[in-house]
């Protein structure tokens, strides 16, 4: 179990993070891309994800375990800067002291040095071999690498990922608005749970973190599944990245032929109602229909991949996906970087 104490200091600096994180998005994807766990969130991405793939998974697998730790310096706080993060991320990654690079690989073995491998065999452990040495070159190559995982296995997905988490921080907003920071703290994924001043969470280790005044990062992660994961390193920033709450339906599903049945002018009032997310009675209340009405035209957009419902409470809150926010913008696809 992870224990955080958090002090009222603490409490009133806990914040949500404003959008995905690139850094933390592309190692936890990685992690899900060998999970076999999760088809019908992760099946067509893992598929898709793979037939793009060259070589990448085999030179990542010593620094990123199937489960379990990986180093900090591969998620550095600059991957969720404005506007995508990737490129201040790397940069970030580049610029990791050599003396870190190495303790923190060390970890992975358990005795501070990873296993020697044979001089001039191309493995994937003498990547990590050769980033202990401190050599600027294997660095270089870990960056490329990935950057090329990114390319084929987050970027494409880009807009879901966001839109995801935007409905989690739409969640989470909502809480923050009616009850404080205590509230935000209640309704996190039932696998972390507040009992003030602790925040308990599910985890692989029993672990204690003191926040110290430092406050706490929540950062809603769209690959992270099962339980959150926080920095090895007690020192770092404090951040909680937990998993976002994923409908029933494929997430990278098409869109069926329910698109068919978007036509009227009420419906798309009630489009443009949730575009900046609303619950079922608020949407009522501005499209001026009844709330049995408000609920069923909301069914017939997320059966149409347009709109993505989260519970709050006892209410639900409807958000747009990034079809619904393409389509409400005239046809315009939302911006991948």
């Amino acid at each position: 179990m992870l224990r955080i104490h958090v002090s009222g200091v603490d409490l009133s600096r806990v914040r949500m993070a404003t959008r995905p994180d690139a850094m933390w998005e592309t190692v936890l994807s990685f992690h899900r891309l060998r999970d076999r766990r999760g088809s019908t969130v992760f099946g067509k991405w893992r598929k898709e994800s793979r037939n793009r793939l060259n070589g990448e998974t085999r030179l990542l697998s010593a620094i990123v375990p199937p489960r379990g730790y990986f180093p900090d310096f591969l998620t550095p706080s600059e991957g969720a800067a404005e506007p995508y993060g990737l490129d201040a991320g790397m940069e970030a990654l580049r610029d990791t002291p050599v003396d870190r690079i190495r303790g923190e690989i060390g970890l992975l073995s358990g005795n501070g040095t990873p296993a020697r491998r044979p001089s001039g065999v191309q493995t994937s452990g003498a990547l990590a071999e050769a980033l202990v040495e401190g050599r600027t070159e294997p660095l270089g190559r870990l960056i490329s690498t990935l950057r090329a995982y990114h390319r084929a296995a987050v970027e494409p997905y880009w807009p879901h990922i966001r839109a995801s988490v935007e409905a989690d921080r739409a969640v989470r907003g909502r809480a923050l608005l009616d009850g404080g920071a205590d509230e935000l703290l209640a309704t996190l994924p039932p696998m972390i749970r507040w009992r003030a001043p602790v925040l308990e969470a599910d985890y692989p280790v029993d672990r204690d973190l003191r926040l110290d005044g430092r406050g706490l990062l929540l950062q809603p992660s769209f690959f992270c599944r099962g339980t959150p994961v926080v920095y090895r390193d007690p020192r770092l920033p404090p951040v909680l990245v937990y998993p976002v709450t994923h409908p029933g339906a494929p997430v990278f599903a098409e869109p069926g032929p329910w698109l068919g049945r978007l036509v009227g002018h009420t419906r798309s009032a009630v489009l443009r109602s949730i575009d900046s997310g609303c619950t079922t009675s608020e949407l009522a209340r501005r499209t001026g229909v009844s709330l049995a009405s408000a609920s069923q035209h909301a069914c017939v957009l997320r059966e149409a991949g347009l709109v993505r419902t989260l519970r709050h409470g006892s209410s639900v809150l409807h958000t747009l996906t990034p079809l619904g926010a393409a389509l409400l913008r005239g046809g315009a696809p939302l911006p991948v970087p």
